[in-house]
């Protein structure tokens, strides 16, 4: 077993509603999809991301299976500061945290790391070489 972020083996989206953050965590299409699902169900639970938030989700985390898209929905109560214009954070939406959420890490079978090779890299900024582009 290794250890690995789970942007490694993972996709996340997120969003918000009023103090509620709802992040949608998926193994993403392809051969072995549904290894990587189990690893999920597996490794990240309620009680992981409510730990790996800490102070910053007051309310419960409340984790759901959607195995029919190969993902898991957790949806965390007070967890925006009192939300929108009531919080004091300076990113105060949901729609950050499924980015903090791929930086949990998880255990991973050596084989389906090997199967599932490096992670793609970004493509590159078309613009970086232009004249125009402010450095």
């Amino acid at each position: 077993m290794a250890k690995v972020k789970l942007a490694q083996i993972a996709i996340a989206r997120s969003g918000d509603k009023g103090d509620r953050s709802d992040l949608g965590l998926f193994a993403p299409a392809g051969p072995h999809i549904d290894e990587v699902y189990a690893v999920l169900e597996r490794e990240v639970t309620a009680e992981r991301v409510k730990a790996l938030f800490g102070d910053f989700v007051l309310g419960e985390v409340t984790r759901y299976a959607a195995p029919n898209v190969h993902g898991l929905k957790f949806v965390m109560e007070q967890a925006l500061g009192g939300g929108g214009p009531r919080s004091l954070r300076a990113d105060n939406l949901g729609k950050a945290l499924g980015g903090a959420l791929l930086r949990l890490e998880v255990e991973v079978p050596d084989e389906l790391l090997a199967k599932l090779g490096p992670r793609p890299a970004p493509p590159r900024d078309p613009y970086a070489s232009a004249a125009w582009a402010v450095r």
